[in-house]
């Protein structure tokens, strides 16, 4: 099974090119002009064993808003092309990451029910290039363009750099849990016989 998305939107704010190989290596190429957000795409891709290229071009004169938003826009319309039909697919996935003084939660249903809930505080503006603020921002994108029901919780941290990677990192390992496939699943994984 061949479960690969190339995706691309444009518009008068961002220019956005990704990939996506759901069964991959953890390989990833990420290009978005903010720094810290290429750290994050990269730890997600290489936890969550995908290989994820982005070449991404935005308003970073204005600010980094759209091109984040459009991102996860683009990333979450990519893993609903990706799992195609999602037969076989275990559906749901979860993962605590812990990052030095923080630990973050995420849980996935890949059910087709856009939802994001989005339990994380964070005590600094900023982390390099990007506005802390569009962290929340970013996974609403991706949840609500992926068909996902997505909940992230961070139990406890003070280091907003270890808070959002433990987030990025335990997004990529619940995903790659939910959208694993099970020869045991026959069909979709739900007692309806489909998801949305």
């Amino acid at each position: 099974m061949n479960r690969k998305a190339e995706m691309s939107r444009k518009t008068t704010e961002t220019d956005i090119k990704l990939s996506l190989e759901l069964d991959g290596m953890g390989l990833s190429a990420v290009e978005s002009g903010i720094g810290f957000l290429d750290h994050m795409l990269n730890l997600f891709a290489k936890h969550g064993l995908f290989n994820l290229t982005v070449e991404a071009r935005g308003d970073l004169d204005v600010d980094a808003h759209h091109t984040v938003e459009d991102i996860g826009i683009v990333l979450g319309s990519a893993i609903r092309t990706a799992l195609g039909d999602k037969k076989s697919i275990k559906r749901y996935g979860h993962s605590l990451v812990p990052m030095d003084e923080t630990l973050a939660m995420v849980a996935i249903d890949l059910g087709g029910r856009p939802f994001l809930v989005f339990d994380a505080e964070f005590t600094q503006d900023r982390v390099g290039g990007m506005d802390t603020e569009l962290v929340e921002e970013f996974f609403r994108a991706v949840a609500f363009n992926a068909g996902m029901n997505l909940h992230i919780r961070v139990f406890y941290g003070s280091n907003n750099h270890h808070i959002i990677e433990a987030i990025f990192k335990a997004f990529g390992r619940a995903l790659d849990e939910a959208s694993r496939l099970d020869d045991r699943v026959e069909g979709v994984m739900s007692t309806k016989g489909t998801l949305l």
